[in-house]
């Protein structure tokens, strides 16, 4: 799927449908380096004040193990997420929460697996 029809709408404003849309246009925000659109999709009581991406990284992939809806207005992800650092296999395992507020949904945290 490409950037435009996945994602690419998510980026201009428009509110994602469900958690897992959010988690994957936020792996898509890491892989452009778009910190302003992933403290935007940060919760408020979790966000960062500011947020620095690491440089030199390559993006090599995202895999949804399971998006799970937990309540009616919060669910969690489980994904993988692969990428190089310095010639370095990185593997991401995570399961993250997210919660929907004013039809919006947002990355709360997550916790490595």
């Amino acid at each position: 799927m490409t950037l435009a029809a996945c994602c690419g709408p998510l980026h201009s404003g428009a509110p994602a449908p469900d958690a897992e849309s959010l988690m994957r246009s936020r792996y898509s925000a890491f892989v452009r380096g778009d910190v302003p659109y992933l403290l935007a999709t940060w919760h408020s009581s979790q966000r960062p004040a500011e947020l620095t991406l690491e440089t030199g990284g390559k993006w090599l992939g995202l895999e949804i193990k399971q998006h799970r809806v937990t309540g009616t207005d919060t669910a969690e992800v489980e994904f993988v997420a692969r990428f190089r650092v310095s010639g370095k296999a990185v593997r991401q395992h995570e399961r993250s929460r997210f919660v929907r507020e004013d039809r919006r949904w947002f990355y709360v945290d997550g916790d490595e697996l």
